[in-house]
Formats: structure tokens, C-alpha cells, sequence
């Protein structure tokens, strides 16, 4: 049996999360569809925006939908790593030092306004983002398994922040942003406040979500989606390759690896949400914004010229074409290795 058909009776259990939260939050449902590809995906989600977007309260909805362990750390510049992580405390009935583990241990963690920590705290927070693990005195702890980080930050101040260094920046999987409301949703909004807001009920538990995030690494990816991948990667570093020769200038930097497998990953996340067992073209096209917009390093002429990462992005996606992939008819008997599509022919 498939990781697919392990979980196949839970699969609408993602479109009831969707709906707890949209009890809540009006619009944005982009945002709301990638925190689910990051929660599948196994990575962590940044979310940029101005204040009063219901960045926090979207996070804080989910987490009440998928029933998970939830910790929210307020990011200020006075925070020490002891505050995230936790620290050693003595005992003096005891006669020893104990640990005190901090809210980074939790399934999902909302690290709010991310940009106002320090060095040092930031530093933290990229062991366990990365290693999923904490080091403490001498001891170091696993973290609890699903962990998610989901920050937010605002991009419009500059007293008390500190930008986050590129290393930290790129152990995002996706970077999202958030736009205004339009009318009509803001005077939803507005509705909702003076009514009062109603209860999110939980749907999903840690468990389940670990067999969706293992479904979602059972989706079929067609090698023409990785090679996909890989071409958009690559153009990043090197923009003559596909004919943007006056847009090179602007690209001091082109994406890492890490990039690639994430396009990838995404992808394959997408697809389980949209209710199919393998990717498509467009699942990877429609993410390859939001795993890359925050890894390109611009140069000071595209400040200068107001190029934005978008723009680069955009035209390289339009210079790239989409990957053809052939479906072909399911096998009676079906295998993890034996999916619903064959590579297209060369």
C-alpha cells in the first residue's frame, strides 16, 4: 500500500482546515494555500506584509484548524536565545542544573515580526529551522516532529529591525506577500470585528498531519518537472543563458539548490491539496514565485532602476516554457514506483 492510499480517507481533512480558517480570515487565499503547501511540505513560510493584514491571525487560525502544539514568540530587540530555545536552571532541592525547554518546542511555531530580533537570537532560530534541534549547555534536544516555523515581518520600518542575513533567509521554503483587501472583503472584515469572530474547531492532529506530509512526499513528479526545476534555477545565476541579457546586470546572485528541491517539493504538496497523486507543470510554476522571489540577490542598479525581484522572476518564467507531460492510463495493479504517468517521449 502507497503512502497515498494510507491517507486517501483524510485527504478532504485539508479543505476542512481551509474552511476553519476562512471562518475567520476574508481573502487571501493565496496566503492561506501556501501555508498549507508549507505545512505538507514540511518547510517553513514567510509572510511579508503591512500591519493589519491578519498575518497573525491567519497562523493562529491554522494552528487551531490542525489542533497542534502552538507557541507564538513576540520578536523585540532586548530577546536572547535563552528566551527561544530555553535554558539551564538550578535546582536547589535538587543540587543540579535542570533544563528548561523554551515555546520553540512546539509543532508550530509563529515567529511574529522576525525582523526585530537580533544576531544572536536569529542565529538560534537557524539551528532549529535547520537542524531541528536545539543545543542547550551541552545537551542538545530534538524538536518535536511535525515542526514548522511560519514568521511574519513588516516591511515598511526600519527602527529596532534587523534584516535577516541571506543564510536564514534562504532556510525559508517560501516567502509570501501580502496585499491589501479589496473592498468588498474589507467591509467583510469590518462586518466580522463588530459581530465577533467565531470559533476555529479542530479537524487535523499531529498525527494525521504527519501521514498527509507523508502523502504529500508520495506524489508522482515526472522527471520532466525536476528538469523544469533545474532550468529555472539556473537562470537565476546566469540570465544570458536564456536570452535576458539586458536584465544580467540586475542579478548580483542566482539561487541555490535549495531552491530547485524546494520548487519541487512545493509542487508536490500542491497537487495532494488540489486532490491529485501527481504534479503538474503549472503546480511548479505556480509556486516557483514564492520559493524564489526571497533568494535572488538584486544589485544596486536594480534598486536604482526600481527592479523588483518580481520582475526578474517574471521574465524568466515567461522565457521558460512549461514542460509537456503525457498522461497515460492506471495500471489494474498499482506500486509506489508505478504512478499515473509515464515520462513523455524523447
Amino acid at each position: 500500500m502507497s503512502d497515498w492510499d494510507g491517507v486517501s480517507a483524510d485527504a478532504p481533512s485539508i479543505e476542512q482546515v481551509l474552511y476553519q480558517v476562512k471562518r475567520v480570515i476574508v481573502g487571501q487565499d493565496v496566503l492561506l494555500e501556501r501555508m498549507v503547501v508549507a505545512l505538507l511540505a514540511r518547510g517553513h513560510l514567510l509572510v511579508e506584509g503591512v500591519p493589519g493584514l491578519a498575518k497573525t491571525l491567519a497562523v493562529k487560525a491554522m494552528a487551531d484548524a490542525l489542533g497542534v502544539e502552538f507557541q507564538r514568540i513576540q520578536f523585540t530587540p532586548d530577546l536572547v536565545p535563552a528566551d527561544i530555545v530555553g535554558t539551564r536552571i538550578y535546582n536547589q532541592k535538587a543540587g543540579e542544573f535542570q533544563v528548561s525547554l523554551g515555546p520553540i518546542f512546539a509543532n508550530l511555531v509563529l515567529a511574529d515580526e522576525i525582523n526585530r530580533a537580533p544576531a544572536k537570537v536569529q542565529s538560534a532560530l537557524l539551528e532549529a529551522m535547520q537542524e531541528r534541534q536545539v543545543t542547550i549547555g551541552r545537551e542538545t534536544h530534538m524538536l518535536p516532529d511535525p515542526f514548522l516555523v511560519m514568521a511574519t515581518q513588516n516591511p515598511i520600518e526600519s527602527d529596532g529591525t534587523y534584516p535577516l542575513p541571506e543564510a536564514q533567509v534562504d532556510r525559508f521554503m517560501l516567502k509570501v506577500l501580502v496585499d491589501y483587501p479589496t473592498g468588498t472583503e474589507e467591509f467583510v472584515i469590518v462586518e466580522r470585528m463588530i459581530s465577533g469572530l467565531e470559533a476555529v474547531q479542530s479537524v487535523l492532529d499531529a498525527p494525521q498531519l504527519a501521514a498527509l506530509q507523508q502523502a504529500a512526499r508520495a506524489v508522482f513528479v515526472d522527471p520532466a518537472l525536476i528538469e523544469y526545476a533545474v532550468r529555472v534555477s539556473h537562470a537565476t545565476r546566469d540570465l544570458t543563458l536564456i536570452g535576458l541579457h539586458d536584465m544580467a546586470r540586475y542579478v548580483t546572485y542566482g539561487v541555490s539548490p535549495r531552491a530547485s528541491i524546494y520548487m519541487v517539493l512545493a509542487g508536490q504538496a500542491l497537487a495532494l491539496l488540489r486532490g491529485r497523486e501527481y504534479a503538474l507543470p503549472e503546480d511548479v510554476r505556480s509556486v516557483a514565485p514564492d520559493v524564489l522571489r526571497h533568494r535572488l540577490v538584486l544589485s544596486y542598479e536594480a534598486l536604482g532602476d526600481n527592479v523588483t525581484p518580481e520582475d526578474v522572476l517574471g521574465a524568466i518564467l515567461a522565457r521558460i516554457p512549461q514542460p509537456e507531460v503525457v498522461l497515460r492510463e492506471r495500471a489494474p495493479s498499482r506500486t509506489a514506483d508505478d504512478r499515473a504517468w509515464a515520462p513523455p517521449p524523447r
